[in-house]
């Protein structure tokens, strides 16, 4: 049976990830692609509804994302946000025009509950509006079921079209009851049945991996982190010891995280697969050597990595199918998806890399965010303290020691960040905040530490909370804990003297250090 499908057409917004999650936590399947897309291609993939993104433009200049009538024609109900409610209006024969006066954050709105878009939703709601244009005058055949106090169409339908324009954001949680909205519309006006679970993604994908690799033989490159994880479990499930992963620990990991990933995926581990760790430790720590500007040590990391790996891959010798832990956002920051600037290149997109002899790429998780990556870890019985890992760069610690990297350094910050997230933990908020962890800065400063003069390190703790990793706030972590972190680092740990916290968010700054 073909799962259900609602298409997310993209005109620019910053939400268009968070869009299409939300659409997935309805348990409905749903995919991102640019305003550009020819109309033929959206009809012939049959999705049960199409939803407009917000977008930085207004549409009314000339050169604007636009879209065509004929999408609001194919009997497909069609939900537009913001700059998609705007657009729906303006090419319809409404009129959008500057606001008076703009609308930015948090918005009270009253409702209409005669509407099914917004049945079971509060009369009196709070939204996250964020707009300087404005529907002027609603489309024929439209009507308003939505206002605030300075936007008289704050939303309005053509219901017998099935067509909806939302001119807040739904999809942001500062929207109380959006994910109710964005419910009503795919479960309701579209009649879907939320056919897309976890459970049944292992199922076929195991199955449809068994049938792909037959008898042939599979490489994976395993990190220990969430992706590369749950999509070497998902080759193990399906073809054995046809699989052979390899694991370059290159030094730069947190502490112990090494023993942990071989702990699981090793000899003693439970999956059936072929496990290589390479100790490639001083290695790394050589080329990093006097190094110290950030972007020169990325490219040190990842390219030394390859070589390692790559040296690895000769040993084995030929291998049919070479396994990738790419996961959607991963497709779409990369251009591949949706109308979004390239925000950044990923290695494991777009392309074959050269240095393995493989006949084809096998990407499983391709298709998933990482919150449903998550969901199949713990489908396939993955350790929850894998599964629920916390995001760590590629270059590892490489970029959470400020300036050059040191045997000595790495040990400085792997004990500081095992004792942070230990406290964390005891104190229950490992699951609430979405990232956290402590960095090496490149600042001594003086000490007294039993009655002596000390001339030693500043470590630096981190902790921020995020929908999409896209913007960020720093967490409010209890005082307490704070000190109780302090005092631990530096009564245990070595050559640090100092702990700072850092408050800033993003933007301003990056949740990275470097």
């Amino acid at each position: 049976m073909e799962k259900e499908l609602v298409i997310v057409i993209d005109f620019g917004g910053q939400y268009n990830q968070l869009v299409a999650r939300r659409v997935r936590e309805c348990s409905v399947y749903c995919e991102i692609y640019s305003y550009r897309t020819d109309l033929e291609k959206i009809r012939a993939m049959k999705p049960k509804g199409i939803i407009l993104t917000g977008g930085p433009s207004s549409c009314y200049e000339e050169g604007a994302a636009t879209c065509s009538p004929e999408l609001f024609a194919m009997g497909i109900p069609v939900l537009g946000l913001c700059y998609g409610a705007q657009l729906m209006s303006h090419v319809l024969g409404g009129r959008v025009e500057r606001a008076d006066v703009r609308e930015y954050g948090k918005t009270e709105v009253d409702v209409d509950n005669s509407s099914a878009l917004f049945s079971g939703v509060t009369p009196h709601t709070v939204c996250w509006m964020s707009h300087f244009d404005y529907i002027a005058e609603m489309a024929p055949g439209f009507r308003a079921v939505a206002r605030t106090a300075n936007c008289p169409v704050a939303a309005a339908e053509c219901p017998e079209k099935g067509l909806y324009a939302i001119q807040f954001h739904p999809e942001v949680l500062h929207t109380v009851e959006g994910s109710k909205m964005l419910y009503n519309f795919v479960r309701g006006i579209c009649g879907c049945r939320g056919d897309w679970r976890m459970d049944s993604f292992v199922e076929e994908n195991v199955a449809a991996l068994r049938k792909k690799v037959g008898s042939g033989r599979v490489l994976c490159a395993l990190s220990g982190g969430v992706d590369s994880s749950v999509a070497a479990v998902l080759l193990s499930k399906a073809v054995g010891e046809q699989l052979t992963c390899v694991f370059v620990d290159h030094g730069l990991l947190r502490k112990n995280e090494g023993d942990e990933v071989e702990a699981v995926f090793g000899p003693k581990g439970n999956y059936k697969l072929n496990f290589i760790r390479v100790n490639a430790q001083q290695r790394f720590y050589d080329r990093l050597a006097g190094v110290s500007e950030p972007e020169r040590k990325r490219k040190i990391i990842g390219e030394e990595f390859i070589r390692v790996f790559e040296e690895e891959a000769k040993k084995i010798g030929a291998v049919d199918f070479l396994v990738q832990g790419t996961i959607y956002p991963d497709v779409v920051e990369s251009g591949l998806g949706g109308e979004s600037a390239v925000i950044k290149s990923h290695h494991n997109v777009g392309g074959l890399p050269d240095y393995v002899d493989f006949k084809e790429i096998i990407e499983p998780l391709r298709n998933l965010f990482k919150d449903e990556v998550r969901k199949v870890g713990l489908e396939l019985g993955i350790p929850e303290h894998l599964v629920f890992r916390q995001p760590f760069p590629g270059p590892g610690l490489g970029i959470r020691i400020i300036g050059e990297v040191t045997a000595e350094k790495v040990k400085i910050v792997q004990d500081a960040d095992a004792i942070y997230r230990e406290e964390i933990a005891k104190a229950g908020l490992d699951r609430e905040i979405n990232q956290y962890f402590a960095a090496l800065t490149n600042m001594r400063s003086v000490g007294v530490m039993g009655d002596e003069r000390t001339y030693d390190y500043a470590v630096a703790l981190r902790a921020v909370n995020t929908v999409d990793f896209m913007t960020a706030e720093a967490a409010e972590i209890p005082w307490d804990v704070l000190k109780r972190v302090t005092s631990r680092i530096i009564n245990e740990v070595a050559h640090v003297n100092r702990v700072v916290y850092d408050v800033t968010s993003k933007p301003p700054g990056t949740i990275e250090f470097e």
